[in-house]
């Protein structure tokens, strides 16, 4: 039996959790900014001229500094309209890279595919396609190329269209 003094809405009344520790967590990474670096910041942001993310970055940063407003994450993420894990990983980049590490993109190493031709092997295709052609043909043919150039165990396998690339790449002169 329900108490009569009591009002029952039907809705069960559920605390959520993760709201209130979002905003009682520490800061596991924390932003200070020098003046030279927050003049910086701010001629970025005012300029406008640059990428849209490097301004949103830079803006993240300028609020989340101690020395400035230094608002939580999810303030800064309702803000910008973000992701709050974005605010935190401009956070973490700054502290582990800098400025520049925070503002911009990482560059990669090597390419994620690496080129099925180097230096050495495009000056092999060249010199092979300046040769005369085999019995039979006037001239050389992207696909009469790539399999010679499999049949010489120069490559293991090429495409015809990659030794097109290759030789369009190679042979067009500078205006």
């Amino acid at each position: 039996m329900r108490s009569p003094n009591i009002i029952y809405i039907g809705y069960p009344i559920v605390l959520y959790l993760s709201t209130y520790y979002k905003n009682k967590m520490k800061k596991k990474y924390v932003v200070s900014l020098s003046k030279e670096e927050r003049v910086a910041l701010e001629r970025i942001v005012k300029r406008g001229e640059n990428k849209a993310s490097l301004i949103t970055h830079a803006n993240i940063l300028l609020k989340a500094d101690t020395n400035g407003p230094d608002l939580a994450d999810q303030a800064i993420a309702d803000m910008y309209h973000c992701h709050f894990q974005t605010v935190s990983n401009v956070r973490r980049r700054y502290s582990q890279y800098g400025l520049d590490g925070a503002l911009k993109r990482k560059t990669r190493d090597s390419p994620p595919i690496m080129p099925i031709l180097d230096g050495e092997k495009e000056a092999r295709l060249i010199a092979l396609s300046c040769q005369q052609p085999p019995e039979g043909y006037s001239r050389w043919t992207c696909k009469l190329l790539s399999e010679k150039l499999v049949e010489l165990e120069i490559v293991e396998s090429i495409s015809r269209k990659t030794v097109e690339r290759t030789l369009k790449k190679r042979t067009q002169t500078p205006p």
